[in-house]
């Protein structure tokens, strides 16, 4: 039997047993932390039973699949859009417009009316189902 007597430094450390303190740590400080965290106060404002008083209209501007418009199913050239949009907004500023495209329709032309609704600054919504006309 061979009996070493050289001591030889060790190469390596050995991390498995910092690594799994660190993991206990990591628990209790998660476990902690969602004790001690009770939830926040917030005061929400109560809804009203009532039905909302205004009412605003909502007109409908139809890209059709041919780049025709219509508004409130009045055919329309461009120009005559933009100055129905802006009497609507003189009318009443809550008014919305309601922009529908047809699915055959080039999505230019509705580009082109979202542009003149924005220039006369008109409250807008795009249509994604099918609605009036």
């Amino acid at each position: 039997m061979q009996v070493q007597d050289e001591v030889k430094p060790y190469d390596t450390i050995n991390v498995t047993p910092m690594l799994d303190l660190a993991y206990v740590l990591l628990v209790v400080f998660i476990l902690m932390t969602t004790a001690s965290v009770q939830g926040l106060s917030l005061s929400l404002p109560k809804p009203s039973a009532a039905p909302p008083t205004e009412r605003h209209p909502i007109h409908i501007l139809r890209v059709d699949a041919d780049g025709g418009a219509r508004l409130d199913g009045v055919p329309k050239n461009d120009e005559l859009v933009l100055v129905e949009l802006k009497a609507i907004r003189a009318r009443d500023a809550k008014s919305t417009v309601v922009l529908q495209g047809d699915g055959k329709a080039r999505f230019s032309r509705v580009v082109a009316m979202i542009d003149l609704c924005n220039e006369a600054e008109v409250s807008m919504s795009i249509a994604t189902g099918r609605i009036g006309f």
